[in-house]
């Protein structure tokens, strides 16, 4: 599937990214902002979370909102930004459908709708911004799993927009590589053995999340051919110069 604009007139490979980044008080999250505050592609970083980060950078500005289903009050902070990183999340642990449901697509789309709303964008060719959110390698509108479902009407919503560039990032297993994580899951210290093991293996399956977070930005910079990008996807990505 590839719903992106490929002959978009106003794409500009010397334009600097700037981007909005939520989930930064997370693994994934903080890894993205890290990789961001050092990658001379990345001009500045809008975080919106609901608590302190504690990212201090001169590229770096936060705000602290608690209601992620209404954007309105903060909505005019975003004016200006051409890329969202979604890499906010819930586990569907202990979640009704409807709850789950809320929090995995009506947050990232109220995002998405309020950044296109404060910077005039009406159609896929009017514009070179571009919106990635996390998703997981399980997801799958078909599948027997709720959650699966849902991240997948995620999915299939974010692409479907006026974004010009959309993406699923489905990532299995990510190896915290980047130095100092605050919020690296507790697990991979006792399992991150496995990591050579199953990316000798798969490549699609076994990812760094420094490859995560380069591929943001070269997929921010220089678009893809397909909108749903798996672990080998990232890494080419990645290595793009």
């Amino acid at each position: 599937m590839d719903k992106n604009n490929k002959n978009n007139n106003h794409n500009n490979n010397n334009n600097k990214i700037r981007a909005i980044i939520t989930g930064a008080s997370g693994m994934i999250g903080e890894g993205v902002v890290q990789n961001a505050i050092e990658s001379d592609e990345v001009e500045k970083i809008l975080i919106v979370g609901r608590r302190e980060s504690g990212f201090k950078n001169e590229k770096v500005k936060e705000i602290i909102h608690k209601d992620f289903l209404n954007l309105t009050e903060i909505q005019n902070e975003f004016i200006g930004y051409n890329s969202v990183y979604f890499c906010a999340g819930v586990s569907s642990v202990g979640l009704d459908r409807g709850t789950y449901e809320k929090l995995t697509v009506d947050m990232p789309m109220e995002m998405l709708r309020k950044v296109e709303l404060v910077n005039n964008i009406k159609s896929k060719d009017d514009n070179d911004c571009t919106f990635i959110y996390i998703t997981s390698a399980l997801t799958n509108s078909d599948s027997w799993f709720m959650w699966s479902q849902v991240k997948a009407k995620a999915e299939n919503q974010i692409i479907n927009s006026n974004f010009n560039k959309t993406y699923a990032f489905r990532p299995a297993w990510i190896q915290p590589n980047i130095p100092d994580l605050k919020n690296a899951y507790k697990t991979y210290k006792y399992i991150s053995w496995f990591y050579p093991i199953g990316r000798s293996i798969s490549q699609n399956g076994f990812v760094t999340l420094r490859e995560l977070s380069r591929a943001m930005i070269k997929a921010s910079k220089n678009g893809y051919s397909t909108n749903i990008i798996h672990g080998r996807d990232m890494v080419k990505l990645s290595n793009l110069p």
